[in-house]
């Protein structure tokens, strides 16, 4: 069983100036760690509180959420695996925060639209940055559940940024063209093409999430003004 260590949470604010703000989770992208996304946190809107998170599983010089298989469909049992770790570690939390959003890059990406599949109605959006929905795999009853969590998510439609650049070269064009098409039918989504773009995050990409955060909750949007630099996404996930 994996395991979100607390200890390893690197946070946008210090214990005190936690609770009763809203939070949103950064899952980084394999090969990464928990110090990369949380440099996103000052361009973000100030009113939540980032709590970026490290992948349980060792990858190179990083890690990763889950094992490594055919690029862009890994096997689903141990995306739900780590997907319970982090619904385990929220639920450690308890009601410190009113509200709960994810924000995933690459393989970070395809864990919150898992998350999502798993909890639909307890996250206030989810951003999906160079990522992509994980397909169902398995026997008739795991495919029955799989249909059934997905029915779930549509009935609540939840808000999600999917937002990618067309040229990169990290996500397979089948694994990009399945979540289009599974955003459209399962989620109220915003989804954008970003020319130019490889396999990172851009200064438009930022300006437009900020932008959408601003749309779907009562968090003003920010100018996200600096620089942006994704490191360690170089793998395929």
């Amino acid at each position: 069983m994996v395991q979100i260590d607390p200890s390893l949470v690197q946070w946008s604010a210090v214990e005190a100036e936690r609770d009763g703000r809203p939070l949103l989770v950064l899952l980084h992208g394999v090969g990464s760690h928990e110090g990369d996304l949380i440099a996103l946190a000052p361009y973000l809107p100030q009113q939540f509180v980032v709590a970026s998170l490290r992948a349980p599983l060792p990858h190179g010089d990083g890690f990763s959420w889950y094992p490594l298989s055919t690029p862009g469909a890994p096997d689903p049992g141990a995306v739900d695996d780590a997907a319970e770790a982090v619904l385990a570690w929220l639920d450690s939390l308890a009601t410190a925060h009113p509200s709960v959003s994810l924000l995933g890059f690459s393989q970070g990406g395809s864990l919150s639209l898992q998350l999502i599949r798993h909890a639909p109605e307890r996250f206030a959006f989810a951003a999906v940055l160079a990522g992509f929905v994980v397909p169902a795999a398995g026997d008739d009853a795991t495919l029955e559940r799989a249909a059934a969590r997905d029915d779930a998510v549509a009935a609540v439609r939840p808000s999600v940024f999917y937002g990618r650049g067309d040229v990169d070269q990290i996500i397979p064009a089948d694994a990009v063209e399945r979540t289009s098409a599974w955003l459209e039918a399962h989620a109220d989504a915003e989804q954008t093409v970003y020319p130019g773009l490889a396999h990172g995050i851009s200064q438009e990409e930022l300006d437009d999430l900020n932008a959408f955060i601003g749309r779907v909750t009562a968090v003003p949007a920010v100018d996200a003004d600096a620089p942006v630099s994704v490191a360690g996404a170089d793998s395929t996930d």
